[in-house]
């Protein structure tokens, strides 16, 4: 006889042992990557909320100024003598210890 016969496979099993793989790569994306990035997100809104006048910044294009203004959404920032920019307050990405615009 040429042909052999065919049996059926057995059936995988459904419970959790077959979704155990999907289990740990979203818990290992949880903790490697969305946990940190929530906290990371929750410590610059907590530092943009904290922005007094007089505190150095650095902002998201790298200009390093100090707050003159703070209003609901933007800041004024004083980069040189004289000279002053508008920016939105999100685009603040560091604040900086006091005088280290007058150490550079």
């Amino acid at each position: 006889m040429l042909i052999s016969f065919a049996y059926a496979a057995d059936t995988p099993p459904t419970d959790l042992m077959s979704f155990l793989p999907f289990i740990i790569i979203f818990v290992l994306f949880y903790f490697m990557l969305i946990r940190p990035q929530m906290k990371q997100a929750k410590a610059h809104k907590l530092m943009i909320e904290s922005l007094k006048k007089d505190d150095e910044v650095v902002t998201n294009g790298g200009v390093l100024g100090k707050v003159i203004n703070i209003k609901d959404q933007f800041a004024t920032l004083e980069i040189a003598a004289g000279t002053h920019i508008h920016i939105q307050k999100q685009s603040i990405q560091t604040l900086m210890p006091k005088g280290t615009i007058k150490s550079i």
